[in-house]
């Protein structure tokens, strides 16, 4: 039986732990930046810290954004493989150049550098998946490395934790470098290929299994002229936004905010990350299941403002931080769909463009960060003006997806009846 679903195991698995690590790497500054050594080291002690702290991710995420256009066309020439091979060497070397760092200027070149390294991420992993799995496993095929991008941060906060209390902030990154040496970059090299056919592991049963289709496929319109694609491309702008406002800020949040022990913190942000684990896998099976993505992605959009609202009036900090984790979590499930939509709206030789415009919306994502750190500035340390954002700008997301709805429902209708006929014959 696994010998006819090693794309499982060849390509699913190697990038879990890229996007395990990957998101490590990239979100670990969040726990970085609550430790008082670190704040000393980098000079992040006046009244203006808290917009230097937001300025640290948001450079990343301009970098990480520009380079995903980039990226998504030297992957549709060069291959996902050795793409992938090439930004994770370059994000190694960041990891080295942060635990070196002596100034903040050092360090902010480096965060530069690794979203150059990071911007292959979405396009890399879009363009596995177009090619490696059959189109009803889309949900699945997404949900099982996506889950790498929660996992990998839930743990991380755990152990970034402990190795900065027993340690110091350097060692974290030098540890993370060492696993990208020795894990990610070997995986890459010897258990991927860009097309099956190209594996000389993979059985015919299987590789026929994927280049199957139960109806005849035909030719798309080109991505960029569906309008349903630009409108996931702006639900993705709103929740790139929301996910890393919320999840660069909620260990400050919890500690400064909420006034909870570091041990506290690490516990409640290391939920939030499972929340999004949770999210993202329960919304792989309801798309495959129910065809409706574009609803899923309402709903999750008009729980997360129901989440935010809580927050801002819970008198307990622990209904207030989980809440928090809460909203976090469900951006999680609304990232896991876009990238769903990707493989949806194009075909596997345009998605990595696809997949790299699609990135391009992360450049929203490092403007919250710097936000919500000049609006703490600007209220004297207060998240409540922040959280207030956040929600006006959950509500856009969930508007924007109800434009497309009631096409989404015509097309669901007519698979379930296609497929009522097929059982009937």
């Amino acid at each position: 039986m696994l010998s006819k679903n090693m794309r499982w195991v060849y390509i699913s698995l190697p990038i879990f732990f890229f996007w395990f690590f990957g998101q490590i790497d990239k979100l670990g500054i969040s726990v970085i930046q609550t430790d008082p050594g670190f704040l000393q080291d980098m000079g992040l002690t006046g009244p203006d810290k808290n917009a230097k702290i937001g300025f640290l991710t948001f450079i990343f995420t301009i970098a990480y954004a520009l380079s995903n256009l980039f990226w998504g066309v030297v992957i549709d020439r060069l291959g996902a493989r050795k793409t992938a091979l090439l930004g994770i060497a370059l994000w190694t070397l960041t990891m080295v150049l942060a635990g070196v760092s002596t100034s903040y200027e050092m360090f902010l070149a480096s965060r530069i550098i690794l979203g150059v390294g990071e911007g292959i991420m979405i396009p890399v992993s879009g363009k596995f998946i177009a090619t490696w799995f059959h189109r009803n496993e889309l949900g699945r095929a997404q949900a099982s490395w996506i889950s790498g991008n929660y996992l990998g941060p839930a743990l991380g906060a755990l152990v970034l934790t402990v190795l900065i209390s027993s340690m110091t902030w350097h060692f974290s990154f030098f540890i993370l470098a060492a696993c990208n040496l020795l894990l990610n970059i070997p995986m890459f090299y010897f258990m991927t290929r860009d097309t099956p056919e190209e594996h000389p592991k993979l059985s015919r049963e299987e590789l026929a299994f994927i280049r199957s289709s139960e109806a005849p496929v035909q030719e798309k319109q080109s991505f960029a002229q569906d309008f349903r694609y630009w409108i996931v491309w702006i639900g993705m702008l709103v929740a790139s936004f929301l996910f890393f406002g919320l999840s660069i800020w909620l260990p400050t949040y919890l500690t400064q905010g909420k006034g909870f022990a570091k041990e506290a913190m690490a516990g409640i942000t290391s939920l939030s990350w499972l929340f999004a684990l949770i999210f993202v896998l329960v919304c792989g099976y309801l798309a495959d299941k129910t065809k409706r993505p574009s609803l899923l992605a309402a709903i999750l959009f008009g729980l997360c403002t129901l989440f935010l609202g809580i927050a801002v009036v819970a008198t307990n900090p622990i209904v207030a931080g989980i809440c928090i984790g809460l909203a976090m979590g469900t951006q999680g499930g609304v990232f896991h769909l876009s990238n769903l939509f990707i493989v949806k709206f194009s075909t596997p030789k345009t998605a990595g463009r696809a997949a790299g415009l699609m990135g391009f919306t992360n450049i929203l994502g490092g403007f919250a960060s710097y936000i919500m750190g000049w609006m703490r500035d600007l209220s004297g340390g207060d998240f409540g003006p922040s959280i207030l954002m956040l929600i006006v700008i959950a509500l856009v997301g969930f508007v924007a997806y109800l434009f497309t709805l009631k096409r989404e429902a015509a097309e669901a209708a007519v698979i379930r009846q296609a497929g009522q006929t097929k059982s009937v014959s």
